[in-house]
């Protein structure tokens, strides 16, 4: 097995992994994130040296082509003269034959990525590979068979939750996310980008940290100017990501794209009748099986509102790259080249950088309750809307904790401390009473602030219980 130390972040991941690598008995392990988030990447660094064999999916591939490839990888790994396999059947024959006829000592490792692509319709791939494991690997002690797929649903209900042959086949599986802003910082750091904490922060807001994504960066450049160089420019090399991150993901993603357009006109998301209204979607299988796949795939969050029920839910886009795509996509026709530079000095950034700060807020939650203490704690998460106070009182963040208190979490983006002056300190002093009187909770409700900098001490700062700064959210 590789050294680990070219690997940054991953932690946990790589600590499961060596586990599975060291056991004294074969293992089936599924991983599974979305497109460039670095499932392949992980698997090579640690395993590269011990792959027995190793296959990718092709994309869009017909039966007949996933089966060639199969064939030529069979025969770049020492089985070119077997014969050439005609179905997955014979292909799986092929390759126990190649771990037969192995002199390697230790784990073999056996590396199939991008898996739903390899299991085209009708293909036999799914029952082939039932039978290769339940019926020949799972009786020997010496091979880890790795599976690998962008599209999570797809691995999750094939294979995680599979109710025929591979029904709990699988002995570990590993969600591979997006990097945390802790690993943002770690991976620039790596490359030689040295920019501070707010700008790591923006390219955050902007890219999700997705390493791919992360990997166009050059050295050379500002951030303003790496995201031109990455996005806006003619050929840049993320210029028709989104087409191609939804396309590669779903086999018919154009249903998935309008569910993503229809959240993306609201904010704080929308409810299932009124992705229906937008969509044309029916509130039937369909429409959940796509909302639950954007749930897998980390794209959408599921969440109510304090005091609804589940059948009220919320679905909300909570995808920096797809959010930012969608924002800005079409202004790539007037500036080609320089237009995030043109556009980062202006107001409209600052209003921008307002609702993208909370996503990145949203999607650090367990960071903030680490700031706050309560890691330990059990803590649900909601929004809340007033129905009564005019203009209504919104609260996006709320994190009730299981000591009985509150945290009226209210997000400010700001590029130096955050100043709260009298109408600020009123407009929280009613959302608060507000909250307390219309939902009646019976636990102590505190107004929290979350901001980039802090808050910049006065008077009405005093009276803020709870404060956490961007800098909490780089723990960890």
């Amino acid at each position: 097995m590789k050294s680990k130390t070219a690997i940054v972040g991953r932690g946990e991941e790589q600590k499961l992994l060596h586990e599975y690598f060291v056991s004294e008995k074969s293992e089936f392990i599924a991983i599974y994130g979305r497109r460039r988030v670095g499932k392949t990447f992980l698997v090579r660094e640690m395993f590269g040296d011990d792959f027995l064999f190793y296959a990718a999916g092709v994309l869009n591939g017909t039966g007949a082509k996933q089966i060639a490839n199969f064939n030529k990888e069979i025969g770049n790994f020492g089985g070119s003269k077997l014969m050439p396999a005609t179905n997955w059947s014979e292909a799986f024959d092929n390759l126990k034959t190649l771990i037969e006829s192995s002199a390697k000592e230790g784990k073999k490792v056996v590396f199939l990525d991008e898996v739903p692509w390899m299991s085209t319709h009708k293909s036999g791939f799914l029952s082939a590979l039932d039978h290769f494991w339940n019926r020949y690997i799972s009786m020997r002690k010496d091979v880890l068979l790795i599976i690998c797929g962008s599209a999570a649903s797809w691995i999750i209900e094939n294979v995680v939750n599979n109710t025929g042959g591979l029904h709990n086949r699988l002995t570990g599986e590993i969600y591979l996310r997006a990097f945390s802003l802790h690993e943002c910082e770690a991976y620039f750091r790596k490359k030689g980008i040295d920019i501070p904490r707010y700008q790591v922060a923006e390219a955050y807001m902007i890219f999700g940290g997705i390493p791919f994504y992360m990997d166009c960066f050059r050295p050379m450049y500002s951030l303003a100017q790496n995201v031109d160089e990455i996005f806006f420019r003619d050929n840049a090399p993320l210029r028709n990501e989104y087409e191609n991150l939804y396309r590669s993901l779903y086999k018919n993603p154009d249903g998935h794209m309008r569910v993503i357009e229809a959240l993306a006109s609201r904010n704080y998301g929308k409810t299932r009748e009124e992705i229906t209204a937008i969509t044309g979607l029916s509130e039937g299988g369909r429409l959940s099986k796509i909302i639950n796949e954007l749930i897998v795939s980390g794209f959408v969050r599921e969440y109510r509102a304090f005091g609804k029920k589940k059948r009220d839910s919320l679905y909300q886009l909570v995808d920096p790259f797809t959010l930012f795509c969608l924002r800005f996509g079409t202004k790539r026709k007037v500036y080609a080249t320089d237009y995030w530079l043109r556009f980062c000095t202006t107001p409209a950034h600052s209003s921008w950088a307002g609702y993208a700060f909370e996503i990145l807020c949203l999607l650090h939650v367990q960071q903030i309750r680490k700031a706050l203490g309560i890691s330990g704690v059990l803590t649900e998460v909601y929004s809340w809307k007033s129905k009564a106070v005019e203009p209504g009182a919104q609260i996006d963040l709320v994190i009730e904790r299981g000591d009985r208190v509150i945290n009226l979490c209210e997000i400010k983006y700001a590029s130096s401390e955050y100043v709260i002056d009298k109408a600020t300190d009123f407009n929280l002093r009613n959302k608060r009473s507000a909250f307390t009187a219309e939902t009646k909770t019976r636990k102590a409700a505190h107004t929290t602030m979350i901001t980039t900098y802090g808050l910049r001490k006065n008077q009405y700062q005093a009276g803020i219980p709870f404060e956490v700064k961007l800098d909490d959210m780089f723990l960890q």
